[in-house]
């Protein structure tokens, strides 16, 4: 019987927690170290961008606890500090460091989560309560506007709806009542403007039908481009840049800088493109939809075509249980 018992225990502490609780866990660390100045989306936002960026790139450790800010030794503790894994409040503000101690037991360890968020926030502060001191703050910190453009990105769809779970997709066009058809044409040749390759998936379909937002983001780009025609680039909270185009026309009611959702509205199939602005009719009418991430330094396409099919699959669900 207490064999029985243990094995019962033990088997629920190993048990992997939900996303949702993942998700609760980080929204009450960004609460309890938000202050007057600093809100908790300004923390969770550069807690996200840390995420995106660890999950992307191989130079960078991942840091597998519930934030994923990291220090430098010498940013922690202070460029001059001898002791690099210092740990003393006292010695680190004597060297110039910058790390706290969150968690009131008298250190400021590099690898506590509460000690990191303490320092994040008590770092932001420094600068002041507006959008315009934030993004300071992150240009001297990161020394990149587009990390800033980006940081700034996800803050403002955090805020927008006060949660941190904007990770609903949805497919590009309506998977009911309208007929459409796409496969895999990452990599193709491409031939008009110069050899190139194929950036995305072609989805085709009739002229206007609806083109919608896939995810949460913030509308970057709208208007004609002499390949992709009139087309709309939208960012979301994962430093992914969702990119729609040959469009026939767009929703009138949006504009650069508008928070969409996923479903939204953007326009409508068409086949404008390859030529001067109203350019149109020069292949079939379809949806071209492309994914660029962003890792910190560079951004490039990646093959859009199993988020699709995935996506796809998950709307037909929701058209179902509707």
């Amino acid at each position: 019987m207490l064999w029985s018992i243990y094995s019962s225990n033990s088997a629920s502490a190993n048990e992997t927690p939900s996303r949702k609780e993942i998700l609760d866990e980080r929204m009450s660390m960004y609460l309890q170290f938000q202050n007057e100045i600093v809100p908790w989306y300004y923390l969770g936002a550069v807690d996200q961008y840390e995420r995106n960026i660890q999950a992307v790139r191989s130079d960078i450790p991942k840091r597998e606890s519930v934030v994923a800010i990291q220090f430098s030794k010498e940013y922690w503790a202070g460029a001059f500090n001898p002791l690099k894994d210092d740990d003393s409040p006292f010695t680190i503000k004597y060297f110039g460091g910058l790390g706290q101690d969150g968690n009131g037991d008298g250190k400021a360890n590099r690898d506590d989560d509460e000690d990191i968020m303490l320092t994040v926030a008590n770092y932001l502060s420094q600068y002041g309560p507006n959008e315009e001191d934030f993004k300071i703050a992150l240009w001297e910190y990161y020394q990149s506007e587009k990390v800033v453009n980006q940081i700034v990105t996800i803050a403002k769809l955090f805020k927008h709806y006060n949660t941190i779970n904007l990770d609903t997709h949805v497919f590009p066009v309506p998977v009911r009542g309208y007929n459409y058809s796409y496969r895999g044409t990452w990599g193709a040749n491409r031939g008009w403007g110069g050899r190139r390759i194929h950036e995305g998936t072609d989805i085709f379909a009739g002229y206007s039908t609806p083109v919608l937002s896939t995810s949460y983001g913030i509308i970057e780009v709208m208007g004609w481009n002499e390949f992709g025609g009139w087309r709309v680039g939208i960012r979301d909270n994962h430093n992914t840049y969702h990119y729609y185009a040959h469009l026939s026309y767009f929703n009138k009611k949006l504009e650069v800088g508008d928070i969409i959702k996923p479903g939204t509205l953007l326009g409508g199939v068409g086949s404008s493109g390859y030529g001067k602005e109203g350019t149109s009719g020069k292949f079939p009418p379809h949806l071209h939809y492309g994914m660029y991430k962003f890792n910190g330094r560079t951004e490039w396409a990646f093959d859009p075509y199993p988020s699709l099919v995935q996506w796809e699959k998950y709307s037909k669900r929701l058209n179902k249980n509707k």
